[in-house]
């Protein structure tokens, strides 16, 4: 019996800025209610590995498949980031707007949902990330934790298949950090199928069933989670271990 398509997989991709080599024959594959966390240093390449996942970042060379079809030839990308949810380091809310249309403005674009129902599922998501009470505040408003946590409300607005996080809790104040991955985790417990490219190694250990990790452009080890931080195969990845984790 064969075994059920993944449903990320990325094949061979290269990835230039002019001359420079940002990605290099990077392969990896992300399957049903899996959660893959991709770490390494800083100016690795983490971050425009996922972005080209959903076709944010071209790439030269390769291939990736979300679902089985090609994100490389696909002709409707709007229609394509439906299946893939992203979460940015910096929030990317609309200003402008307040939380509730910030929710509902894609569904009805994209989706083709009537305000009826775009509100429903809107204001369902803001009380599952605890801020019902914020829907009529704009992003300004809010702290960084509590934008963030609407950032992850408004991806699953779409019902994506699979959910992408950079760097999620970067731009966060410490005290925010963990209001955020509370909802990563609650998400990967529901059995969502995640891509989060992260320097918080405690969330790895804790739900991740895999490690990409990442150094000058190249994947270099791709291992489950208690074998890599158990006994990680590669020299760079024991070295950057030894750098984040507690002595």
């Amino acid at each position: 019996m064969n075994a059920p398509a993944p449903i990320i997989e990325i094949r061979g991709v290269d990835k230039y800025y002019g001359a420079h080599h940002v990605l290099k024959q990077c392969s990896t594959r992300v399957d049903k209610g899996e959660i893959v966390v991709v770490c390494g240093p800083s100016g690795s390449g983490k971050s425009t590995l996922i972005k080209t996942v959903n076709a944010l970042e071209p790439i030269q060379g390769g291939d990736i498949l979300i679902d089985g079809a090609s994100v490389t030839a696909a002709t409707d990308l709007p229609k394509l980031r439906t299946k893939v949810g992203m979460v940015f380091q910096h929030f990317e809310l609309f200003p402008h707007l307040d939380i509730l249309r910030n929710l509902t403005l894609a569904q009805q674009i994209v989706l083709g949902r009537d305000v009826g129902t775009a509100r429903g599922k809107a204001g369902a998501l803001l009380e599952r990330v605890g801020l019902s009470a914020h829907a009529g505040k704009h992003p300004g408003q809010l702290s960084g934790g509590q934008q963030q946590r609407v950032a992850i409300a408004r991806a699953l607005s779409m019902d994506p298949m699979a959910m992408l996080f950079d760097e999620p809790t970067s731009a966060l104040d410490p005290e925010m950090v963990n209001e955020v991955l509370d909802v990563m985790v609650e998400l990967a417990e529901e059995g969502m199928t995640m891509m989060v490219v992260t320097h918080e190694m405690g969330f790895a250990r804790r739900v991740a069933n895999r490690v990409v990790f990442m150094e000058d452009g190249a994947i270099i080890e791709d291992s489950p989670t208690d074998r890599f931080f158990r006994d990680a195969a590669s020299p760079q990845a024991r070295r950057f271990l030894s750098k984040i984790l507690p002595h």
